[in-house]
């Protein structure tokens, strides 16, 4: 019988021979219109995203259709994390109110919820990158409309590489930023 402490070593020889694995950080792109809020607080629930997109690989589209992800490159947050901070972020820069994620950081309910349903999020091999889903915005506490919008957005890539994705995906997030924010806002 082997002791543990021979495990421990095989186990620890092993994992320090696998390279560190590359990490990929979104970053918010700073929108250029400020709005006028109709509400004075809203809530951005979880963004649900597909599995290829929550997953920690950065995934594209191949010319075949299928979808490839890296397994080198990973996300630096967890998708549906990153994709709902910098639309909190982005919605409370534009409608300058108080915007939060889900749970709720604020001890007063919000105004409205927004829940944003994602259903395509990806580099297409047609040389763009497409966010496509639906989002809702719900109001509880104040007398406010509640609405459901579509959206479908394509950014233009210059190829297919990492740095180019993430911009993309940034550009698009930004889009749908705004998009939301003129349900909010004037």
């Amino acid at each position: 019988m082997m002791p543990k402490t021979f495990f421990f070593v095989i186990f620890a020889s092993l994992a320090a021979c696998s390279p560190p694995l590359d990490r990929l950080a979104l970053s918010p792109m700073p929108s250029a219109i400020q709005l006028r809020p109709l509400v004075g607080s809203a809530m951005v629930r979880t963004v649900s995203l597909p599995s290829y997109a929550a997953a920690e690989e950065v995934a594209r589209e191949l010319p075949s259709g299928l979808i490839a992800a890296n397994p080198d490159v990973l996300w630096a947050d967890a998708p549906e994390r990153a994709v709902t901070l910098v639309l909190t972020r982005n919605l409370s820069d534009i409608l300058n109110a108080d915007v939060g994620p889900e749970p709720w950081p604020f001890i007063r309910l919000p105004d409205v919820a927004i829940d944003v349903r994602v259903e395509r999020m990806l580099a297409g091999a047609d040389g763009s990158f497409h966010l496509t889903g639906q989002f809702f915005v719900g109001g509880d506490g104040i007398d406010f409309r509640n609405t459901s919008d579509r959206f479908e957005i394509s950014i233009p890539m210059p190829d297919q590489s990492l740095q180019s994705i993430t911009n993309a995906q940034s550009a698009a997030l930004l889009n749908l930023s705004e998009q939301i924010a003129r349900r909010l806002g004037r």
